[in-house]
């Protein structure tokens, strides 16, 4: 059962930063959705809430599946079970209309303050990722922000390998050579992001939630996952579609 889940969908290039853009999203899904449903819905506030305005879904024509690649990067927002993984993959591939992903990359996992990210953080959303790979939801998968260390454990207990890694370029210039040699003598593909390490907090998300809908009683909802999708024309090298999808959960439900 998903809980309270929120489809948003990027139209338009913005110069301002992933947040506010990814706030424009959340806050256009539910000005729009809300304004199409009985006001009463949200009088009762229900446990679940499944947000989304048809319009901006765009599914891939079957007819064109081979000629696109559909990508998608994975953040896990709060304490969370490694069960969001396939969550968030079954509901890209069912708002996509697709029977599989072409790449997932999965940020790192929230930890704690203080604490540095272990293989034993990583490990129960590699598991997931590495059934899905096995049932063929997902072609390939790859990490973020990972050191050479980071991912020679990962690389070295994986059954599936990871066939990339995002380098964020704020907090380095150029590539690590110690990370540059790892990749290439494994064949690991070096990104290159830009988001932010935190990408969408819960006061963030309830600030949204809060103006959207006032009635809502934002602070009863947390997000627990949110998926970036791209889906680029493999020929010409463009993006035919980009979109987020958010789940969230009310409290105590």
């Amino acid at each position: 059962m998903i809980h309270g889940a929120t489809y948003f969908f990027l139209t338009r290039r913005s110069q301002q930063t992933i947040w506010y853009i990814l706030r424009d999203c959340i806050q256009k899904t539910l000005n729009e959705w809300s304004s199409q449903i009985s006001p009463d819905l949200i009088r009762e506030f229900p446990d679940v809430l499944e947000c989304t305005v048809s319009h901006a879904v765009e599914k891939i024509n079957p007819d064109e599946r081979e000629e696109m690649k559909v990508s998608a990067k994975l953040f896990i927002v709060g304490s969370n079970s490694s069960s969001s993984t396939r969550n968030a993959v079954d509901m890209a591939c069912s708002v996509l209309g697709v029977a599989q992903l072409d790449s997932v990359i999965i940020a790192s996992p929230p930890i704690e303050d203080g604490v540095n990210l272990s293989l034993e953080h990583l490990q129960p959303y590699w598991e997931e990722l590495q059934n899905l790979v096995q049932s063929k939801k997902i072609v390939a998968i790859g990490t973020s922000d990972l050191d050479k260390t980071q991912l020679e454990q990962l690389y070295q207990w994986a059954q599936v390998k990871p066939n990339s890694n995002q380098v964020n370029l704020a907090s380095c210039c150029v590539m690590p050579p110690d990370l540059t040699a790892f990749a290439k003598q494994f064949d690991i593909q070096l990104l290159t992001h830009n988001d932010p390490k935190e990408l969408l907090s819960e006061a963030s998300f309830q600030e949204a939630l809060q103006e959207s809908i006032p009635d809502i009683r934002a602070h009863e909802w947390v997000p627990l996952w949110l998926l970036r999708y791209s889906v680029i024309v493999k020929s010409r090298g463009i993006i035919k579609s980009k979109g987020y999808i958010l789940q969230a959960k009310r409290k105590g439900s």
